[in-house]
């Protein structure tokens, strides 16, 4: 699937992972309707963005961005979800057992919420013409190394993201009769707001842990990967790891 001309959805696209996809999706020559909390200054992406502010676990939300991707643009060809949570808490802790609102919170944004995307992103994309070979979309989900090496602390984090990547083999299976195909990616120790706001020498902690290149990754690599999922057609229902080989111990 080229990217030139096509509708591309994004959600937490107002920083961090998502703004990155966005600033390439929009390179590339696609249209993007961003979905965040917060939309303030998403007008610095230029004329081919529409910024909305939306919840991604609300139906009635994201039913709203679909809609005006379809009415501004004609129509929606791709999904990418990088709106999540990074809760850390322990199971037991100094002050008692794990707050279960806060399991709640990361499973509800982490994995209600891409799944709920998904559900109305794809019901719109089957309204698409097929391509060559009968595409008509791609979503891609954010998962995490932490789905596969949680750390201390991780359990609300790794459980949401282990279900990001449980999704995308069965939906990518619901979806090919539509010609839909679904990919995950996991990004390891991705230099976001979240990890820009730690102590440097916590930063240079991090880096040393990847095997190679030492440095923390970049949110314009995840971006690329983005991109040539979209453009790749044989890639389907697998989970795509962009960490150095960063395995957490």
């Amino acid at each position: 699937m080229d990217i030139d001309g096509k509708t591309i959805l994004v959600t937490g696209a107002n920083s961090g992972l998502g703004a990155s996809v966005v600033e390439r999706m929009v390179a590339g020559g696609a249209k993007v309707v961003g979905l965040d909390l917060s939309t303030i200054n998403g007008d610095r992406f230029g004329d081919n963005v529409e910024m909305v502010s939306a919840d991604v676990t609300s139906a009635t939300d994201v039913a709203k961005a679909v809609a005006i991707a379809k009415s501004r643009f004609g129509g929606v060809h791709g999904l990418v979800n990088c709106a999540g949570v990074a809760p850390g808490q322990k199971i037991v802790g100094r002050d008692g057992p794990h707050e279960l609102e806060l399991f709640s919170k990361a499973v509800s944004i982490n994995l209600i919420g891409t799944f709920n995307t998904m559900r109305l992103a794809a019901e719109a994309m089957t309204e698409g013409d097929a391509g060559p070979d009968g595409e008509r979309g791609v979503v891609i989900n954010t998962a995490s190394v932490a789905a596969f090496d949680g750390q201390i602390g991780q359990s609300a984090y790794a459980a949401s993201k282990g279900g990001v990547v449980g999704l995308s083999l069965p939906m990518a299976r619901d979806l090919a009769r539509e010609g839909i195909r679904v990919m995950a990616i996991a990004p390891g120790s991705i230099l976001t707001p979240m990890l820009m706001g730690l102590p440097q020498e916590v930063q240079d902690g991090l880096a040393q842990d990847v095997t190679c290149p030492k440095r923390l990754g970049r949110p314009e690599e995840y971006a690329r990967l983005a991109q040539f999922i979209v453009e790749c057609d044989y890639l389907n229902g697998e989970v795509i790891r962009i960490d150095g080989a960063l395995r957490m111990q």
